[in-house]
């Protein structure tokens, strides 16, 4: 069972996505269509919300996973984002474990079908993993000169990539690494682009792409790597122009508490029709 997860955090200091306040940037940054830290997650939840109807209540729906698989790299998105701009990393962590604690029950309940699924863990525990290897990475790339820092920084991903299929955690050791694509390459030019797109590829289709579809086309039958179509998230990614959009406490608040009490409802309407 596949599923696109959340990771519920857009307050000031700690921000997934956290950018310039509405009003502030340049002209070019401004200029035509574009979409917000806060839009991104809204859309990101919609996404995830219809992978989880899939997994839960709708099987034979498998549009339903398809467009869900655009979730997940703009959450890892929004977490890269919100480590660079995230004003107390400790304060940030520690509420990334608290959520992940209390999401684990209802995640195995949906994932294993009981209170307690050791064998596969929920994406906050991802996102933690990921949060620790971008402070390491930079402390790396600080510390040292770049003919030793790049070295370094592989080695660590490589560690990052293990530990993440040693825990089990959702989207394993590729997910880890889609945050630490987006933490390297932050920056809104043709070449960190093209860096996200074919790392992106390499992630989501060569590690991930275990299920796919044959398609005829002019003839010629292709196989489309269903995991592939996070690819397209990138196209809502590359509109997001650093603000952040409206906040308040109380979305704040709803986008931590989404997650758990979500696939809560979800699994209770599961139970309740299967009787």
């Amino acid at each position: 069972m596949k599923a696109a997860k959340l990771l519920p955090n857009v307050e000031g200091e700690g921000t997934i996505g956290a950018g310039t306040k509405d009003g502030e940037g340049t002209m070019e940054e401004r200029r035509g269509f574009e979409l917000t830290s806060v839009q991104l997650h809204v859309l990101a939840m919609g996404l995830m919300m219809c992978d989880h109807m899939w997994a839960t209540l709708f099987p034979a729906q498998e549009w339903l996973t398809c467009v869900g698989r655009l979730a997940y790299p703009i959450f890892a998105f929004l977490l890269a984002e919100g480590y660079a701009h995230t004003g107390d990393l400790r304060r940030y962590a520690l509420r990334l474990l608290v959520w992940a604690v209390l999401s684990e029950v209802p995640f195995d309940l949906m994932y294993g079908g009981s209170v307690f699924y050791p064998f596969h863990q929920n994406v906050l525990w991802t996102f933690l993993l990921s949060l620790g290897l971008l402070v390491l990475t930079d402390r790396c790339r600080a510390r040292f000169r770049p003919w030793l820092a790049l070295p370094l920084t592989a080695l660590l991903a490589l560690a990052g990539y293990v530990l993440g299929y040693a825990a089990m955690v959702d989207y394993y050791g590729a997910g880890v690494l889609m945050v630490l694509v987006f933490h390297l390459f932050r920056g809104r030019d043709w070449k960190n682009r093209l860096a996200q797109l074919v790392c992106l590829y390499i992630l989501n289709v060569s590690l991930l792409g275990s299920y796919y579809y044959e398609v005829t086309l002019f003839g010629l039958t292709l196989e489309l790597v269903q995991q592939g179509l996070a690819l397209a998230a990138l196209v809502p990614i590359w509109l997001y122009r650093g603000r952040q959009g409206h906040r308040s406490r109380a979305f704040q608040y709803f986008c931590y508490a989404f997650y758990p009490l979500h696939i809560l409802a979800l699994v209770a309407v599961q139970s309740w029709i299967l009787g």
